[in-house]
């Protein structure tokens, strides 16, 4: 990896947001373990790793490699880390081939996967290229086996195409294939457990993956809406972390607020989001009644759940997850093609929140709402539905932070910090900036007001103990610490 100059490294905050990438760390980073506390991912370096995701569903079965290409570099330029893809897709993967013209099985059978001796002259030869690709450029691949449907519903003869063998089968080879790269197994799918068949194939594949790849790659589960992969496998040995999907709501109250209860589910495991709203999405599945989402409706969940205790977080786009262009059917009216929806303004953002957690020690990050002082009108703040403030901090109390999701001053209870004295910062989550607002004396509780009062416009306040010297929030600057 180019290494940047080492002037770039201390550029002043005016300048604005560098590039992720830091020289003194490695261009491939991917998760292969959970920390001994079960809170976050880590990489294969040893370092903490943080989960910035992409649904891109039909990656491997609508795209060219030129296309494929063009949407990793874009992604992995705006910070993600993770790309979630389905092996066999929604859209009729099973029967529909790919650009290419190959179908991954071979007379419907997850058995025998339809590989052919020779290079890209199969489908598994193009779901190659793209992880290798991915990998290249320091992308892990969240890869699903599979769409739910094909274990959970009727699909050959009345039947899923998936019981327990032949799921055992599948899991092994492709285990065998992927499981050394850049991959995290993601099982499930969009549909959830109802039966204890359901749940022996689900079982069966994941015994399958971890014999294919020594169990040397994590996995996790992709429920439905407004459900977690705790509900049925917490305490599976398989399960590395647990995925919610919050599903696609622009309220805090009733969707977001699900994930704090599986942090702090025992023994602990790592949580994350693996599908909240997605951009330019039909909100709550009734655009006629709510319209379509923009940045700012992805934003909130971003940071709800990060301050919840999320080790990380996936973002979507509406057109993006289905590959959407004008020759294809669309499915819940995405607005622009794909092409043009991966330039949208949310997905820009997401690297701001990461960057933000990776400015501040993680390892010692826990979700704490208590640091926020209840008004008079507890609705106000920490308010409800899509105005709801969060908070985190160190559990050392050297730093703590508060999202506020619109311009309503609040105050905090200033002894979550340990030391003396209080540097306080004001960071936009739509640009990436910070602000210094002062030094404060730690003593009882401050009133803030974020710099635009009374707008729909979200503000992080950010606290530090003033000697842990940290740089601006978001920043790259170290002066000898390191996030990691």
């Amino acid at each position: 990896m180019r290494r940047l100059p080492t002037l770039l490294l201390f550029v002043t905050l005016a300048t604005g947001p560098l590039p992720l990438a830091r020289a003194e760390e490695p261009a491939h980073r991917f998760p292969t373990k959970v920390s001994g506390d079960g809170r976050y991912l880590t990489a294969d370096d040893g370092k903490p790793f943080f989960w910035l995701g992409d649904t891109a569903w039909e990656l491997f079965h609508r795209c060219s490699r030129e296309d494929v290409e063009r949407y990793l570099k874009d992604r992995a330029a705006k910070g993600f880390t993770v790309v979630q893809a389905v092996a066999i897709a929604e859209f009729d993967g099973d029967a529909t081939p790919n650009v290419y013209g190959h179908l991954p099985l071979t007379d419907l059978d997850p058995a025998r996967p339809a590989v052919k001796d020779g290079p890209e002259n199969d489908y598994w030869d193009h779901v190659d290229f793209v992880v290798d690709r991915a990998n290249a450029l320091g992308l892990t691949i969240g890869l699903l086996p599979t769409w739910g449907r094909y274990w959970h519903d009727p699909v050959k003869d009345g039947k899923p195409l998936f019981d327990a063998a032949n799921a055992a089968t599948y899991g092994e080879w492709l285990g065998k294939r992927y499981g050394r790269k850049g991959v995290v197994w993601i099982l499930g799918g969009d549909r959830n457990v109802e039966n204890d068949g359901q749940k022996a194939v689900i079982e069966a594949m994941a015994r399958g993956l971890k014999k294919g790849d020594g169990g040397g790659r994590l996995i996790t589960f992709h429920p439905t809406g407004a459900q977690g992969s705790s509900k049925w496998f917490h305490k599976s040995d398989w399960l590395s972390f647990n995925m919610r999907q919050n599903g696609h709501e622009t309220n805090y109250t009733g969707t977001y607020d699900h994930t704090r209860p599986d942090y702090d589910l025992q023994p602990p495991k790592p949580v994350l989001d693996g599908e909240p709203l997605y951009e330019a999405h039909p909100i709550s599945f009734k655009a006629d009644r709510n319209g379509h989402s923009i940045a700012a409706d992805v934003r909130r969940p971003l940071y709800w759940n990060l301050f919840s205790g999320a080790c990380g977080h996936t973002y979507g786009h509406h057109s993006v997850w289905q590959m959407w262009t004008p020759d294809r059917t669309p499915v819940n009216n995405p607005l622009v093609p794909w092409t043009e929806a991966v330039d949208d303004p949310g997905a820009g953002q997401m690297q701001h929140g990461r960057r933000l957690m990776e400015s501040r020690p993680m390892t010692t990050r826990i979700p704490d709402d208590s640091v926020i002082v209840t008004d008079r009108v507890k609705t106000s703040v920490p308010g409800a539905g899509r105005y709801r403030f969060v908070a985190t901090r160190d559990r050392d109390g050297s730093y703590a932070m508060v999202y506020a999701p619109i311009g309503r001053a609040f105050s905090v209870h200033m002894n979550a910090i340990k030391g003396p004295k209080v540097h306080a910062w004001w960071f936009d989550p739509r640009t990436g900036k910070a602000e210094s607002i002062g030094e404060f004396p730690n003593e009882g509780e401050r009133r803030f007001v974020p710099p635009n009062p009374g707008e729909d416009l979200d503000w992080v306040l950010v606290l530090d103990d003033i000697s842990k010297n940290y740089p601006a929030p978001g920043s790259i600057e170290r002066k000898g610490f390191t996030g990691r």
